[in-house]
């Protein structure tokens, strides 16, 4: 017996955004500057989509939160596309980027620290509990 492979039909760009989370809006963006492709058009001339789109939204989204500029995100996904590998450079952006959140939170928490002193050592101004001006 043969196995059959059902692909899903191609998707609008509304279906695409519904199941995505993200706005047509953004999804058009990111295919204006070309890190997702439409895998066709419809008759109509809207842009249709593979089931594979999710899981470029998906790196897209992700290495967005990694404050990644575009460009060096279109690398990436031009490089993963092509099937040349790329892990030690992805490795390397996500190891010093997950350093500069160490960082980050560091400074957060002295400041908060600095915040809860102030707080702690706060004297009563002798103004009125909730006036305003």
């Amino acid at each position: 017996m043969e196995s059959q492979v059902v692909m899903a039909a191609p998707m609008k760009i509304g279906e695409v955004a519904r199941h995505s989370g993200l706005t047509v809006k953004t999804i058009r963006f990111y295919c204006d500057e070309e890190l997702i492709h439409p895998i066709s058009r419809s008759e109509g001339g809207y842009r249709l989509f593979g089931d594979e789109v999710f899981a470029e939204l998906a790196l897209i989204r992700t290495l967005k939160a990694m404050d990644i500029p575009l460009q060096d995100v279109l690398q990436i996904l031009e490089s993963r596309r092509s099937g040349v590998c790329t892990c030690t450079t992805l490795q390397d952006t996500i190891r010093t980027k997950a350093g500069e959140i160490v960082h980050k939170i560091a400074a957060l928490r002295d400041l908060q620290s600095e915040l809860e002193d102030l707080l702690s050592r706060w004297q009563d101004c002798g103004g009125r509990k909730g006036s305003a001006a």
